[in-house]
Parts: C-alpha cells; sequence; structure tokens
C-alpha cells in the first residue's frame, strides 16, 4: 500500500479522530449531554415522544458541529445562558416582563428580537464600511455584531417557544409556525451560513452584501410586527400541530438562507467579474475575493441548500399524507417548492455534468433568490390554497 493510500484510509480511522479531540473538545461534549439531560429532566413533561427524539438526535449532532466548527461552542453557551436567565426571570407567570428590567429590554422574546433587528442592520453598514476602507478593525467589529445579533435571534426563538407554553400547555409550540417566526429563523440561519464560510475563507469581503439580504428580511419583519401586531403569539391552526413541522421547516429554511447565500455572492461575483473585464489583463486590485473563491462559495452554498431543501420537500409530503391524505395534491405552495427544486436541481446538473462557470452561472443564482422568494412570499401574498394559513 502506497503512502498516499494510507494517507486517504486514514482519513477514515476513528483512531485518528479521537486523537485529534482535546480536552476542550470533551469538555464541549460533556457540556452538550449535561444540557440535554437538563432539558429532558425539566421539560419532559411536555415533550412527546417524537420530541424526545430529536432531542437525542440533536445532541450528537451539536457535538459534532462543535467539534467541526468551534465558533458554535461559545454561541450556544451564550443563547443557553440567556435563555435559562430569562426563563428562569419569568418564572410562571409572562406578567414579569412587564416589572423586570432585563426581560422588558433585553431578553423577553420581542425584546431579544429587536436587538437583532437593530445589530444586523448595524453589521451591514459595518461591513460595508470595513470594504469602503479596507479597515480589518471594522471588519472584526462588523463580524462580533453579526454574532451578537444571532445570538439574540436564537435568544428570542427560545424564550418565545417558552412564553407560548406560558400561555398555556395547549398553546406552547415550537417558534416556527408562521411568517414572523420564520423570518427570525431565516436571519439566523443565513447569518450563521455566512459566518462559516467567513472564517473557511478568511474574507470578510462578502459581508456586506449578505448582511443586506438578510436586512431585508429584518425590514419586513419589523414591517410585519409594527403593522400587523405579528409578534402575538396565537394557537396552532390545527394543520400544524403534527411532529413534522419540527423537522420540516428548519430543513427548508436551511436551504433558503443557502440560496439567499449564493445569490449575494452571485451579485459579487458579477461586480469582480466586471471589474476584472476593465482591466483588461491587467491585475486588479480589488477588494473582493477573486472570481474563483466566489464561484466555490456560490457553489457548495447551491448544493448544500439543495440538500437540505430536497430533505424538507421530502419531509412536507410526507406531513401532507399525514395532514391531507395525500403525498401531492399541487397546491400553490407545492407547486412552487417544485419550480424552486427544480431550478437548482438544473443549476447543480450544468456545473457538474457540462462544467459551466462564470456569469451565466451568477446571474442564474441571483434569479432563483428571486423565484425562491416568491414560493416563499409570494405565493402567501398572492396565491390561495392548502396553506392559506401563512398568508400575509
Amino acid at each position: 500500500m502506497s503512502v498516499t493510500q494510507h494517507n486517504m484510509l486514514e482519513q477514515f480511522d476513528d483512531r485518528a479522530l479521537w486523537q485529534r479531540l482535546n480536552m476542550f473538545d470533551w469538555l464541549w461534549a460533556l457540556l452538550a449531554l449535561a444540557g440535554a439531560v437538563y432539558t429532558y429532566a425539566h421539560y419532559a413533561d411536555l415533550m412527546d415522544s417524537f420530541e424526545v427524539a430529536i432531542l437525542a438526535g440533536t445532541t450528537p449532532a451539536l457535538i459534532g458541529l462543535g467539534w467541526a466548527w468551534k465558533p458554535m461552542r461559545p454561541l450556544t453557551l451564550a443563547v443557553a445562558g440567556l435563555s435559562l436567565a430569562a426563563i428562569g426571570l419569568y418564572g410562571s407567570s409572562l406578567g414579569a416582563a412587564e416589572s423586570n428590567f432585563f426581560l422588558k429590554y433585553l431578553i423577553a422574546s420581542q425584546s431579544a428580537v429587536m436587538w437583532m433587528s437593530a445589530l444586523y442592520v448595524l453589521a451591514t453598514a459595518a461591513y460595508f464600511f470595513a470594504l469602503a476602507t479596507r479597515s480589518e478593525f471594522t471588519g472584526k467589529v462588523a463580524s462580533a455584531i453579526t454574532w451578537s445579533a444571532t445570538t439574540m435571534g436564537l435568544v428570542g426563538l427560545m424564550v418565545r417557544w417558552r412564553e407560548s407554553y406560558l400561555i398555556s400547555p395547549d398553546v406552547g409550540h415550537i417558534p416556527v409556525s408562521n411568517l414572523y417566526e420564520v423570518f427570525i429563523l431565516f436571519s439566523i440561519i443565513t447569518a450563521l451560513l455566512y459566518l462559516f464560510y467567513e472564517g473557511r475563507y478568511r474574507t470578510r469581503a462578502l459581508g456586506g452584501f449578505v448582511l443586506l439580504v438578510i436586512s431585508a428580511a429584518v425590514g419586513f419583519l419589523l414591517w410585519y410586527t409594527f403593522d400587523r401586531g405579528a409578534s402575538e403569539i396565537q394557537p396552532l391552526v390545527p394543520a400544524l400541530k403534527s411532529y413534522w413541522m419540527k423537522i420540516h421547516v428548519p430543513a427548508n429554511f436551511i436551504g433558503y438562507g443557502a440560496f439567499a447565500l449564493a445569490a449575494m455572492v452571485g451579485i459579487a461575483y458579477l461586480l469582480r467579474y466586471r471589474q476584472d473585464r476593465r482591466a483588461g489583463g491587467a491585475v486588479v486590485d480589488s477588494r473582493l475575493p477573486a472570481l474563483e473563491v466566489l464561484d466555490d462559495v456560490m457553489y457548495k452554498a447551491i448544493a448544500l441548500g439543495f440538500a437540505f431543501f430536497t430533505v424538507a420537500t421530502i419531509l412536507g409530503a410526507l406531513w401532507a399524507a399525514e395532514a391531507w391524505g395525500g403525498y401531492w395534491s399541487w397546491d400553490p405552495k407545492e407547486t412552487w417548492a417544485l419550480i424552486v427544486w427544480l431550478n437548482y436541481a438544473a443549476w447543480l446538473h450544468m456545473r457538474m455534468t457540462k462544467g459551466w462557470r462564470g456569469t451565466p452561472m451568477a446571474w442564474w443564482a441571483v434569479i432563483g433568490l428571486f423565484v425562491t422568494l416568491f414560493a416563499f412570499l409570494g405565493v402567501n401574498m398572492f396565491l390561495s390554497g392548502l396553506h392559506s394559513y401563512g398568508e400575509l
């Protein structure tokens, strides 16, 4: 066996993996396990068997994610600490939010979401300022603000989950049931995906572009909150009282977030391509990453989004069979989900089999965002069907 073959096999050797883990990795695993035990011990009476299975499955996934991407550790600990603090301050009454300073202005769900919104907009401006001035310090500040915004958004969702049960155990549900909640989820997932690629490629030049779509989502969220009173927690409609919602919706929005990320990277690609073309072959001193890097990020984001969107579509079909008696009914939401899936399937097919690269694929990714946006929001605004419970 050659040295190269031996090294390739060693990558799949479990012993090599354990040897790479240090004391902090094992401490992280113990903390994640302790968190799962604490959750089960305190909330088992509110969980059904399916939710217990989700808890059992997400715990090793969280451990693995923390091993592979270490910034997830402080994020998780901060979200857990702030969420538990809010839950403790609430006690058994929602009325505490009116009298407690920290709940009212910081870590009640609505307060945390408002902080998230403000911080994402601030981070967008900071990223663009860093790009324009080439300020490394400002770029680091922008990243820190984005991490802080993501933390507050997750705290808002976690605390909202508890608040729904404080209203009544019958009202309590995971906060992914309406447009208000999923816009928060979309913002968080898109930001996390961006932060991963920011660390992976060691560049903050794309931050302003990606945070721009998050800021747009925040703008809609604020309008939806203040104009429509969407932040009020409502009981679930019968069709949503299903364990499928707990996995279908998050998987769907990982797909949406990845597609949004790819589109904004596509815009950066088109700008960098225009700079290179104007230079006529000369070396370009650009603030944006090289075209090869942008192309790679765009491809990986779409591949990741497509994988999760495929899983979400399958789960949605299973849910439909349980709720409405059939796997597929050509409901407008289902039809447009299929259009989104076919769009990105074709994108990946043309890249992987035909070798398509460059500006056509970047334009395709940008146009794909509008197709996805209509499936995500336009269907709820202009069409009706079995999914009409999500309309504006």
